[in-house]
């Protein structure tokens, strides 16, 4: 495990563990057989982990889910080496011709986004086979290392006056971050999405009446004295 730190404002901080998964999460599908081979046990242990947190029935029920998650992993793998591949092809056919090199980009790029969300939809249809929606949600937190409720959690802790409008306001919001981060190429870009999200959320605290500066200091003295008296 390693820790990454996740802005909340410009200096409001959490600490978060996620998988060691820094760098691309994604392979070249034509890999020699060996290194493919190597790629499929990792993405195979990295389903099974998020699996096990189910509690499902049965073994047949876990391989099942397992099989469903590891393919999702290698079919984004896929989606995003296919789309890095004409990239770098319009790159050398394109050679000093931006606009041509930008005008390939975006329809790449329209193209790469239909696939993803085609596929973020079949893959949610077959984990609704297997699991149910609260089980479903376990399935997507662990594709983005917990994020959601390690940032909920950490708004409320330095935010204990939120009201529940405002509490629904910030789940609405990362939750719309799980859903595109868990289609995301790499841990950074996951981050990069909840990061787009925080944001959001605290102009919109912000415009609330809440002071962000303030209450992060005062959050993290909290912290401090928790630690001190060893709570």
């Amino acid at each position: 495990m390693k820790e990454c730190l996740l802005t909340l404002s410009t200096a409001f901080i959490i600490t978060v563990s996620f998988a060691n998964t820094q760098g691309k999460e994604s392979q070249i599908s034509s890999l020699p057989q060996n290194e493919d081979t190597a790629y499929t046990r990792v993405i195979t242990e990295r389903a099974a982990k998020i699996v096990v947190t189910l509690g499902l029935p049965d073994s047949a029920a876990f391989y099942r889910v397992r099989e469903t998650i590891a393919g999702q992993y290698r079919a984004l793998n896929n989606i995003d080496n296919n789309r890095d591949a004409r990239i770098k092809q319009a790159k050398e056919q394109s050679g000093t011709d931006k606009a041509a090199l930008d005008s390939a980009k975006k329809h790449i790029g329209d193209e790469t986004d239909t696939q993803i969300a085609n596929l973020h939809a079949q893959f949610l249809s077959r984990l609704g086979k297997e699991l149910t929606p609260q089980q479903v949600d376990k399935v997507k937190d662990g594709l983005t290392y917990g994020v959601l409720p390690l940032t909920y959690h950490a708004y409320q802790d330095e935010l204990p006056n939120l009201t529940d409008a405002q509490k629904t306001q910030i789940l609405t919001w990362l939750t719309e971050a799980r859903e595109y981060a868990m289609d995301a190429g790499s841990s950074k870009e996951k981050h990069a999405w909840f990061g787009k999200y925080k944001g959001r959320i605290n102009n919109y605290l912000s415009k609330e009446g809440y002071d962000m500066k303030k209450a992060e200091a005062d959050w993290m003295q909290r912290i401090k004295d928790r630690k001190a008296s060893g709570g």
